[in-house]
């Protein structure tokens, strides 16, 4: 992950100092390295602001709150093996990051038979967790390309909920 930001940093900046496409390429072959100013330029804040995912983030209670209502459907993007060794949001799905868009565009009947749940509908609201809020915030952007527009991400994660309560063991 780390050697793909490098690439992304090194990249937007060669576009921000050329201003061209030709010095981009350039700069994903490692030929210029990366401006580390403090000040944002135009060109690179605007492509920062695409990295920001739509939807609204959440915390606890108000994911407490979200869970009680009909037509939410929570799914929670961490790996199996974390799902295994540290348990799971009760009544979550879990869908890998990794999965999630393939797992979205699946036919409803694919869908249960994989997830033995029902494929969230576009009118649904998505609420989407992981460990600490990174994965889940990067879900968001995923399902709102997919269009999900009422989308939330628990920007606690698993670590905040285990603060409040305890975590459903999956065997």
């Amino acid at each position: 992950m780390s050697a793909w930001l490098g690439r992304l940093c090194v990249a937007v900046s060669a576009v921000n100092r050329a201003g061209t496409v030709q010095r981009a390429a350039a700069a994903r072959q490692g030929e210029i390295s990366c401006i580390t100013s403090t000040a944002w330029s135009p060109p690179l804040l605007a492509v920062r602001s695409f990295s920001v995912s739509s939807g609204t983030t959440i915390n606890y209670e108000e994911l407490k709150n979200l869970l009680k209502k009909d037509g939410v459907v929570h799914i929670d993007v961490r790996e199996p093996w974390e799902i295994k060794e540290y348990g799971v949001i009760k009544g979550s799905i879990n869908i890998p990051l990794g999965d999630l868009g393939a797992a979205l565009q699946m036919t409803p009947e694919d869908f249960e038979k994989k997830y033995v749940k029902k494929l969230p509908e576009k009118s649904n609201t998505l609420v989407f967790s992981c460990l600490a809020g990174i994965r889940s915030g990067k879900a968001l952007g995923v399902a709102t390309s997919l269009g999900y527009n009422r989308v939330h991400h628990y920007t606690g994660g698993f670590n905040d909920w285990t603060r409040h309560e305890m975590p459903e063991k999956q065997s």
